[in-house]
């Protein structure tokens, strides 16, 4: 007589012996433990030496690792005033926020046309790869013809800035859209058409709403990667014009960093961001899973 799974199953666990699911669960916990200490780690380190004292720290990993005998905020007042906080902050918000306007709007218009079309038409599933291979281009490749051309055009600025960034994301961005799409059924469309909407108002009365899941994934992502980044605003805009990320460079000086107070500009520039991500967390594991998987 042949035994069922669950029988089996109570055989092993009578014996002490480990069936393959359960071997397959133990490794993926010990994974994600190893995953989270590897980002909770650094955090912490962080935290303690932002709210220490110069004085405190010392050469040895207790010196790092240890709690701040007396919790000050003094080098996050002395971090803001040395990043010029404000200001930086300000340039930051512009360009992030620049970025998502002009890429939700752009980009999930070319997302309809190409993901729609692709299917139907060569030249469309054509032009669609071109855009997408873009993610796989190095932004080293381009930096120096980019530099050169945005000085040209009179765009070495934050405006030049936003726009490079609404490039960058075109293909990621134009990916996520086009999969978005497979959720939302033609019907939708044929029933415009019937009742005379065109292309255009179909789009924008219909298409561009139901994408709202998407919309927050792509602010979400876009959001993260405009915020963190230093290498584009670093190369391209000239003058005072610094973003929060690379006014964290006036720490490090021929003398040495001073680790206390870029520590605490470390978070000073990291709470924004994380804000706006606990906010949005649940549009974007929407939008994720339902544009991604399909």
């Amino acid at each position: 007589m042949k035994k069922s799974q669950r029988q089996i199953r109570k055989e092993y666990k009578e014996k002490g012996i480990k069936t393959g699911k359960e071997r397959y669960n133990i490794g993926v916990t010990i994974l994600l433990i190893l995953g989270l200490v590897t980002i909770l780690f650094p955090l912490y380190m962080t935290v303690m030496i932002a709210f220490k004292q110069p004085s405190e720290m010392t050469n040895d990993i207790h010196g790092i690792l240890s709690l701040p005998q007396h919790w000050s905020l003094s080098n996050f007042k002395e971090a803001m005033e040395v990043t010029d906080f404000w200001h930086s902050l300000g340039n930051s918000l512009f360009i992030t926020l620049a970025t998502i306007a002009l890429s939700i709007v752009i980009h999930s218009l070319i997302g309809y046309v190409l993901g729609r079309s692709k299917k139907k038409n060569r030249i469309y599933n054509g032009i669609y790869l071109y855009l997408v291979s873009g993610m796989f281009v190095p932004f080293a490749i381009l930096m120096m013809p980019l530099v050169k051309q945005t000085a040209k055009m009179g765009l070495a600025n934050m405006i030049g800035v936003v726009l490079l960034y609404t490039v960058f994301y075109l293909p990621m961005n134009t990916m996520l859209y086009a999969g978005y799409l497979n959720n939302l059924p033609l019907e939708l469309e044929e029933a415009a058409c019937v009742d005379g909407a065109t292309t255009w108002t179909t789009y924008w009365k219909i298409i561009f709403p139901n994408m709202k899941p998407m919309h927050a994934t792509v602010a979400i992502l876009t959001a993260l990667g405009t915020w963190n980044d230093v290498m584009t605003p670093l190369v391209i805009m000239s003058g005072d014009q610094n973003t929060l990320p690379l006014a964290q460079l006036n720490f490090q000086t021929q003398f040495g960093t001073n680790y206390n107070l870029a520590f605490a500009s470390y978070l000073l520039a990291l709470l924004p961001i994380l804000i706006f991500y606990i906010i949005c967390q649940k549009q974007i594991i929407s939008g994720v899973a339902n544009g991604a998987v399909k």
